[in-house]
This record gives structure tokens, C-alpha cells and sequence, in this order.
């Protein structure tokens, strides 16, 4: 029982001590925040606009997800759009899903609906190679 103990401690004192990794995927809840992680970001950002509601979102977020947030080069931002009435008109959101790729505050590219796996890799190549 104490070894276990013992190897219990260990393995916390080890994770404690692991820099902390950054987040790759996070939820948008105002425009404040929107400003700070998404369009003062140094790092390119795809913006998830999305609903509960919504049966493609549900489609479409994991996919997201699953290619994202393995990237060091690229994050996911969420926007509920039930939640955010100002980041859907300021973007003209007329229905979800819809995607826009951020880079240095600019809009580089954007689809709506559900797409195909590769189409979501062509907006992330843009993302990274311009």
C-alpha cells in the first residue's frame, strides 16, 4: 500500500513538473475574448460558429477537433451563435455551420454546411502558408 502510494506521488510530482501545453481548443463566450484569443492571436485561429440546435455542427465540431488539436500551428475557436448575436453579425453568419480562418486579424477564408475532410485541409493550408 505505501509503495503504491509512493509511485502515486511520483508520477504527480512528474506531471506537475511537464511544461503546461497550450490550448488548442477553446470555447468563445464574448467579443472581449473573441479580440484577445482569436484576432490578436499569433497564431492562426479557425472559428467554429456553431449551435446546439444544429445536427452538422455536431458533425462538424469533432472533425474539427480530431484535426486540430494535434497543430501546433493552428487553433479552434468555438462561437455558440446563441450565445454570441454580435460576432454572428459582425462575420454576417446567415447559417451554421459556419467556418472562418483568422490570420493576423484578417479573414483568409471561410465555408458553411458541412464539408468534406478535405476541404477543411485546404482552409488549414491556407491558414499556414499564407
Amino acid at each position: 500500500m505505501k509503495a503504491l502510494r509512493l509511485l502515486t506521488l511520483l508520477r504527480v510530482r512528474e506531471v506537475l513538473q511537464q511544461p503546461p501545453v497550450r490550448c488548442k481548443s477553446f470555447n468563445i463566450n464574448s467579443s472581449t475574448e473573441f479580440n484577445e484569443k482569436v484576432m490578436n492571436s499569433v497564431v492562426p485561429v479557425v472559428v467554429n460558429f456553431h449551435a446546439e440546435w444544429c445536427d452538422p455542427c455536431h458533425i462538424l465540431t469533432p472533425k474539427l477537433r480530431d484535426l486540430l488539436e494535434g497543430s501546433e500551428q493552428v487553433d479552434l475557436a468555438i462561437v455558440d451563435v446563441e450565445s454570441n448575436a454580435d460576432l454572428v453579425h459582425t462575420f454576417e453568419v446567415k447559417a451554421v455551420p459556419a467556418v472562418i480562418a483568422i490570420k493576423n486579424g484578417h479573414v483568409i477564408d471561410k465555408f458553411i454546411g458541412l464539408v468534406e475532410h478535405e476541404a477543411i485541409v485546404e482552409l488549414v493550408k491556407k491558414l499556414v502558408e499564407n
